[in-house]
């Protein structure tokens, strides 16, 4: 009697999670110390690399108005290079994956939600005294 042997790929999602979120740290570290006046209060929320790690989404929340995060985003993208170095020398990867910056609104939208939460909310009641009616 042959049995048959099944075969499942294995999946390599531990390691590109675990990589995402060095990268994540390492430009979490990095971008403060850049000295461009573009960038402004940046929050890095999370990586996303290509199966390879060819490239890597970074993406980022920024503290500010639509013409400060557009300034941000000019910002990132011309220090790209450096950070993605940084990235290299901290990781060590075979191969260090290109940078590319997306702004991740999902900040911005939790603020704007938990406010329409807020004031859809039943104000709450006024503190007894101690008298009862």
């Amino acid at each position: 009697m042959r049995i048959e042997r099944l075969w499942f790929p294995v999946s390599n999602g531990g390691r590109k999670r675990r990589v995402n979120e060095a990268i994540r740290q390492v430009l979490s570290d990095t971008i403060p110390t850049l000295k461009d006046p573009r960038i402004g209060f940046v929050t890095v929320t999370g990586v996303e690399a290509a199966t390879g790690f060819a490239h890597a989404t970074v993406y980022f929340s920024v503290f500010g108005t639509e013409q400060q995060r557009e300034r941000t985003l000019e910002g990132l993208r011309a220090a790209h290079g450096v950070l993605q170095a940084q990235v290299g020398r901290e990781l060590r990867l075979r191969r260090t994956p290109v940078l590319r910056f997306e702004y991740d609104p999902t900040v911005e939208q939790g603020v704007r939600l938990g406010k329409m939460i807020d004031e859809l909310a039943p104000a709450p009641d006024p503190p007894d005294d101690g008298e009862t009616r």
